[in-house]
């Protein structure tokens, strides 16, 4: 167990590098909440990892500022992309949800499509 007294990419670095000298030679799959230079952090210690964002996190992110009258449907929008059957579909589906709240939400649409990569992982 690693404590810190806060969550920097330079801690994570440190916990990394002691994984690696403790015998851990490659990291599948990391899920982190996108901190601030994390991800690049984990693939400078395993450069074969691949990186997907926690889309809970994501969603935090992304309605943190929508306004109580449009929560319910923008967070129902915003289900039809996370729960869309492949990475096609959400992407169409991203699509409507930008055409209809980029105009009083730009920020949210640009945190999904800034993460698109890191957050559509689990699509094949």
């Amino acid at each position: 167990m690693w404590l810190g007294k806060n969550e920097s990419a330079a801690f994570w670095l440190s916990v990394l590098t002691d994984l690696k000298a403790r015998g851990v030679e490659d990291i599948l799959i990391t899920a982190t909440d996108n901190l601030n230079g994390f991800t690049q952090t984990i693939n400078n210690v395993f450069p074969q990892s691949q990186t997907q964002i926690c889309v809970v996190h994501q969603i935090r992110n992304s309605a943190k500022y929508v306004v109580w009258k449009d929560k319910k449907a923008f967070s129902k929008d915003m289900k039809l992309i996370y729960n869309a059957p492949t990475k096609q579909a959400a992407k169409a589906t991203l699509e409507d949800f930008k055409n209809k709240w980029n105009h009083k939400y730009p920020y949210a649409i640009k945190s999904w499509e800034d993460n698109w990569e890191a957050l559509t992982g689990h699509f094949h």
